[in-house]
């Protein structure tokens, strides 16, 4: 076993560079791999810390802005400005589909339309905004049109 630095040099290079996200407990644990594996986000998903995975909205909302992460969830509530003002926030993506297949679909297609890919979801970044949706909300659906 190595340092520190040379078990995950590896690691961070792949995800150098990669659209920071940070995804509540309610986002499917396979969605979460496939932004992982498939679109090479660097996912902070709280159910895998036991200090974020039972907190509340409010706690995620500020947390995710705090680290430079877009956040990524199903849930409605933040699409309340009034409980989630949109100029204190780092980005929120409330997604909206039926299944597992049609969020990864969705996924895909806001990678190439805001994380400014090159069109395939495994493609090089090309010059990501860090947080493209700063101060804004977007609630995509199934039939969203960029």
């Amino acid at each position: 076993m190595g340092t520190l630095a040379s078990e995950l040099g590896a690691f961070a290079g792949d995800i150098a560079g990669s659209p920071r996200v940070y995804v509540d407990a309610n986002i499917p644990a396979g969605v979460v791999a496939f932004m992982r594996a498939r679109l090479r986000w660097d996912v902070l998903f709280v159910i895998e810390h036991e200090d974020l995975r039972r907190a509340p909205d409010w706690v995620h909302y500020h947390r995710a802005r705090e680290l430079r992460r877009t956040l990524i969830t199903l849930d409605r509530d933040y699409l309340d400005d009034r409980k989630f003002p949109p100029a204190v926030s780092g980005g929120v993506l409330v997604l909206a589909a039926p299944e597992e297949k049609r969020l990864m679909l969705l996924l895909t297609r806001f990678d190439q339309e805001l994380f400014q890919r090159s069109g395939a979801p495994d493609a090089e970044v090309q010059d990501p905004s860090p947080l493209p949706l700063e101060g804004r909300k977007l609630h995509v659906h199934t039939d969203w049109q960029p």
